[in-house]
């Protein structure tokens, strides 16, 4: 079977839209997404109701989540709706496969997101390490470390 067959049957199957990307990516809402970024396989990006911004140049590795809704009070009983942040990863950012990125967070340009990694609410540097759970950065990290890229 041709890509273009298999991405017919799946998006016939389970309502994913067709997308650029990977025949397998699934896209919810409307993300504002950069030139030459690559997104794997199994991958989600969700951006009903927020403002989801992926820069230009970022590899998103397989199995990476990047999702601006978070219904875990509203399921529980202690709010009445699903809250959604926006998410903002700026140019050159590398996702490691089997991440999360959740709403509220913004990533600097030149940063890497290490395999793995909750990356959780906050304002992130650019050129930094973000690893593990919870998310541990490293600023400055990758800064002078990139053949003299620089701000």
């Amino acid at each position: 079977m041709d890509r273009t067959k298999f991405q017919k049957l799946f998006t016939d199957l389970t309502d994913i839209p067709q997308n650029s990307y990977h025949p397998l990516v699934w896209i919810g809402g409307e993300p504002e997404i950069g030139e030459n970024v690559y997104i794997g396989g199994m991958s989600e990006v969700y951006a009903k109701g927020a403002k989801v911004v992926i820069g230009d140049n970022c590899d998103i590795a397989s199995f990476v989540v990047i999702n601006c809704s978070d219904s875990h009070k509203k399921t529980i009983g202690i709010a009445d709706a699903i809250e959604r942040k926006n998410i903002i990863i700026e140019n050159n950012v590398y996702i490691g496969t089997q991440s999360y990125i959740g709403g509220g967070v913004h990533i600097g340009h030149h940063s890497v997101v290490g395999a793995g990694t909750i990356v959780r609410e906050g304002d992130y540097p650019p050129y930094s390490l973000i690893v593990g759970n919870p998310a541990v950065v490293k600023p400055g990290y990758y800064k002078n470390r990139g053949g003299g890229i620089a701000d």
